[in-house]
């Protein structure tokens, strides 16, 4: 190249970058993880965006001028809706009977757009071209950092020389948003590594398992006949019942006979009364896990439905980001702030102003941390909510509240006692049972699994994130690996794919 060439080259360069900024502004593509985060983040850095149609119906665009670093920016605000790629088996090995199950751990894998997703695809393709910079406002967890490369991937195959900045945030308030915007950073490309890594292993192991199980293995529960003693005490009202300390005999002529050696002489002798009190402690900080768990159990709400309405919530403000594996609150929260917003309610208030004007909030702490976000908990208050969003914040609220202070039982009530009485026996005393009798009975499969009970085992045993129990506890009901029973219990499905 000559060197009289490279001032017309830089001149060039220079004009081209000048038309592509508006009025001597930086342009920069914004993308949040959701429409509704997109919309709030957009009010709170402008005095009221612009806002056009995205090529997808659900995923609109808002236009506002903010500062960026210092300067003047031109900012366009759009969104995804959560992962925009995913991982499948090529063609070849989709069929359950195409290969064998082992074969899948070196079948290969492409991550493609997922399916109804390409006009969101098609609009970052389009706005990116306009843009010198781009922006991830996705949420600040694995998912949300592999979500952000996802998009970075889609944009940079259109242009490759984009600048690129992540904002983290934990909850859609203006100090939080403005404070991301002042403090922007890189995307870690290792914590995305790491969950598509994960993903291709669920993909896999999951179904190279599914479809061994489904074909090769069938499990069988003999039923075993047993017999057990059983003895009761009625006085007035109360009945006691007392267990058979050997609790079952597999050999009825030897149970038989035990019994009529105690029907000769029915009279029981109380040997020893052990009187232990029991308390509840107040429930921990709320992570994701809890969460997902006491919803289904006592809001009936099940883990998907409960994670979008509480994602609901927290772009509209009134929550704190709802994936976090923390149970233990920041110091640098303002928990007293926070209680004051719910004191004059009509339903907590009076326990509010209780933990306010007792020593002031005493968080029970817990043990976990992700580093990343503060436990679940209300950052605004919110009186016009109604169905499960009402139920889901007034549950949010409460455990909030009742994790600050001593004495939790008239804000808590997720908790209930389930005390049995028993007449007041003492050492030495003698009674004829009201009942002395053998049943017979049989051993029997464990219980079904509730969905409160599939996801303790998922955290036991490392199977998923918080941030994807509910999706993969979705996916086996939406492919019909499982169904329901009452619409309560988990029962094995009939599907063959996967």
């Amino acid at each position: 190249m000559g060197v009289n060439k490279i001032p017309y080259i830089l001149h060039k360069c220079t004009r081209l970058f000048s038309e592509n900024l508006q009025g001597g502004k930086m342009r920069y593509l914004n993308v949040a993880e959701k429409n509704d985060a997109a919309k709030n983040i957009a009010s709170i850095l402008s005095n009221g965006p612009t806002r056009r149609e995205g090529l997808s119906t659900y995923n609109k665009i808002y236009e506002f001028d903010t500062q960026v670093f210092g300067e003047q920016a031109r900012m366009t605000m759009t969104s995804v809706s959560g992962h925009l790629l995913n991982y499948e088996f090529a063609a070849a090995y989709r069929n359950w009977q195409g290969c064998n199950p082992v074969a899948l751990f070196d079948a290969p894998v492409i991550k493609t757009c997922i399916q109804n997703f390409e006009n969101i695809k098609r609009t970052l393709e389009r706005e990116i071209v306009h843009c010198q910079g781009l922006i991830i406002w996705t949420d600040c967890d694995r998912e949300g950092e592999n979500i952000g490369f996802e998009i970075i991937k889609v944009c940079t195959d259109i242009k490759p020389n984009l600048r690129i900045y992540s904002a983290k945030f934990s909850e859609i308030t203006r100090p939080s948003i403005y404070r991301a915007l002042n403090n922007l950073g890189q995307p870690d490309k290792r914590i995305s590594d790491a969950v598509d890594v994960r993903q291709e292993l669920d993909l896999r192991t999951g179904a190279a398992f599914t479809r061994l199980q489904t074909l090769r293995l069938q499990k069988v529960f003999p039923q075993k006949l047993a017999d057990k003693l059983i003895m009761n005490h009625t006085v007035k009202d109360i009945t006691t019942e007392f267990s058979w300390k050997r609790d079952r005999l597999f050999d009825k002529n030897s149970c038989e006979a035990i019994l009529d050696i105690l029907k000769e002489n029915p009279q029981a002798t109380v040997e020893s009364v052990e009187n232990k009190e029991k308390s509840k402690w107040r429930p921990l900080p709320l992570d994701t896990i809890e969460m997902e768990k006491t919803v289904s159990r006592k809001l009936k709400i099940n883990a998907k439905d409960a994670m979008r309405i509480a994602e609901r919530l927290y772009t509209q403000g009134y929550i704190s980001y709802p994936r976090t594996e923390t149970n233990i609150f920041p110091k640098e929260l303002n928990l007293v702030n926070l209680v004051e917003q719910h004191r004059e309610d009509a339903r907590w208030g009076p326990f509010a102003a209780r933990i306010l004007n007792e020593g002031g909030p005493t968080p029970r702490q817990g043990k976990k941390s992700d580093q990343a976000h503060p436990p679940i908990h209300p950052t605004k208050y919110a009186a016009n909510l109604a169905g499960n969003e009402q139920r889901l914040y007034e549950y949010i609220v409460r455990h909030f509240l009742a994790c600050l202070h001593k004495d939790a039982k008239d804000v808590y009530i997720y908790e209930k006692w389930n005390a049995k009485e028993i007449n007041n026996y003492r050492q030495g005393d003698t009674f004829m049972p009201t009942i002395l009798d053998m049943v017979e009975s049989s051993t029997s499969p464990p219980k079904l699994l509730t969905e409160a009970d599939l996801i303790a085992l998922m955290d036991k045993h490392g199977i998923g994130t918080d941030a994807t129990h509910a999706e993969h506890i979705d996916k086996i009901k939406t492919r019909e690996y499982v169904g329901l029973h009452e619409n309560i219990y988990f029962v094995p499905g009939t599907s063959e794919w996967v």
